[in-house]
């Protein structure tokens, strides 16, 4: 039943009614095992009180949430690099009626939750929470960034940290010296910040050129709550046509130029398109219970749709698709109509190369079988 949550969501199909129909799918009854290929998968009513009652518990929420971490585990020897850099952030989840812990947030203009997400720079959903609609964007960070440090820090691994001005917090920068992570974190602007600057904050002397003007400077700034003095790196640039100047501000521990630590930081805004995908092609925002609990489940089963997609767009697709997003991976490979010829050991899958031609499923199919663990040789 876990597969045909999963899986169901991968396709495009977010909804517990779903079920009805894709019970009877031959290529997921085939994917749920068991007596599902002769018979049916689970039905809506069975989907529902799997979700929301059993997954619901509290054992197996925290189970269900450590289990993204697990499966990137598994693949991360199929990975190369020499440091894993985490991006957190949170995003919006409108929601509608009388829904649990539904509260209107400002900034967002709706009623809604506010999840909060951890990626890394592969594009995986190291971990997730969903949270009430009204709480600030760091709030229990701790929760969420903790277990994945734990986890890594257990393998030997050497991490680094991106985070918007939401988590510029005295308690986020003494968390991450004290377990000896790399950080990059936007400060938000203040007089002492843009008075050290001055000199950069006026127009360059001479004509206004056609391209953009980058000055960068570092400094050490200490604010009253912080315990000592940190590095800030400013970046002040000047756009042709435009009277001021845009300026950022970049906390951080890292000991690069700060050309190098604004580049670095800049990278993060893959993790808010990843987010983007994830509401586009696995519909995690579609959180229509009533119950908080049984959101917070679906959340994290869109979670696990969303990382076993992009395993496949990052590990097992060719280069002729590789910049395929979610969505197109779902619309051309895995909700596609093909007929099925059923045979007494075997089933077979016959596809239209309208979405994907033959070679490069074959492809396809070869990268994933390569991704398979060695089978376990047995006692002599």
């Amino acid at each position: 039943m876990l597969r045909q949550s999963v899986f169901g969501r991968l396709a495009g199909y977010e909804d517990v009614n779903d079920a009805q129909r894709l019970r009877h799918d031959p290529a997921m009854r085939w994917i749920v095992g068991g007596k599902a290929p002769k018979g049916r998968a689970a039905s809506a009513s069975q989907m529902g009180r799997f979700e929301t009652n059993w997954l619901g518990r509290a054992e197996n929420l925290v189970a269900l949430a450590d289990l993204s971490g697990l499966w990137i585990d598994r693949v991360a020897n199929h990975r190369s690099g020499d440091r894993i850099v985490l991006d957190m952030d949170s995003s919006v989840s409108p929601t509608h009626g009388e829904q649990e812990n539904s509260v209107w947030n400002g900034h967002f203009g709706c009623t809604c939750y506010h999840p909060l997400f951890v990626f890394n720079q592969y594009g995986d959903l190291e971990r997730c929470a969903l949270r009430p609609g009204n709480v600030h964007s760091a709030d229990g960070w701790e929760d969420v960034l903790g277990p994945v440090v734990a986890r890594y820090q257990a393998s030997g691994e050497h991490i680094a940290f991106r985070g918007d001005a939401a988590f510029a917090q005295p308690s986020m920068y003494e968390y991450l010296e004290a377990e000896g992570i790399d950080y990059a974190i936007r400060l938000p602007a203040n007089q002492i910040l843009q008075g050290r600057i001055a000199d950069l904050l006026k127009r360059p002397v001479g004509r206004p050129p056609h391209y953009v003007q980058r000055f960068y400077r570092s400094f050490r700034y200490k604010a009253k709550s912080w315990s000592h003095s940190r590095r800030v790196v400013a970046k002040v640039e000047w756009h042709p046509g435009e009277l001021f100047p845009r300026v950022g501000f970049v906390i951080t521990n890292l000991t690069v130029s700060g050309k190098n630590v604004v580049r670095f930081y800049n990278q993060r805004g893959t993790a808010e398109q990843w987010i983007k995908e994830g509401k586009g092609a696995i519909k995690w925002t579609r959180l229509s219970c009533r119950s908080f609990n049984a959101n917070a489940v679906r959340l994290q089963l869109h979670a696990l749709a969303y990382n076993l997609g992009n395993f496949l767009r990052t590990l097992a697709t060719p280069d002729a698709i590789a910049n395929w997003s979610l969505t197109s991976l779902r619309e051309k490979l895995i909700k596609i109509g093909a007929k099925v010829v059923s045979h007494g050991r075997y089933v077979t899958f016959q596809m239209a190369e309208v979405a994907i031609p033959r070679a490069l499923f074959a492809s396809l199919m070869q990268r994933i079988a390569a991704l398979r663990s060695p089978p376990i040789a047995s006692a002599a």
